[in-house]
């Protein structure tokens, strides 16, 4: 699992407890589908440090971090920020993928969907 945390302070990883014990609905929601084994034998951690950013989940091997995005990710400060922070999390290799807290829970199934092309794509073709 080397790498996995691509430097992250420790300071980041207090906070990302804090985060694990107080998830949004709709990351609890997700996460029972990701924690349950739906993709065979793929892992995720839930708000996982990468660099300085936490993920609300991340794949290392896939290289993958799905983002839940509420209503302020559409707020142009945020939107710019979390354009900033994919495209540097992109240098080390790592993809994102975001969904709106309503694609998780009304849209289900075609996110699960999605996660799966990505990891297949992801691990199959590194």
């Amino acid at each position: 699992m080397k790498n996995m945390f691509y430097g992250a302070s420790p300071i980041l990883f207090e906070f990302a407890k804090k985060l694990r014990n107080n998830p949004t609905e709709t990351e609890s929601f997700l996460w029972d589908f990701l924690s349950k084994n739906e993709f065979s034998s793929i892992r995720f951690k839930r708000q996982h440090p990468v660099l300085y950013f936490i993920a609300d989940f991340y794949c290392h091997k896939a290289k993958l971090i799905i983002e839940i995005d509420g209503g302020y990710h559409q707020i142009s400060e945020q939107y710019q920020y979390d354009v900033n922070r994919d495209a540097e999390l992109e240098k080390l290799g790592l993809k994102t993928i975001r969904f709106t807290n309503e694609q998780v829970l009304f849209e289900t199934e075609k996110v699960l969907q999605e996660i799966r092309t990505e990891i297949e794509n992801r691990v199959n073709n590194p």
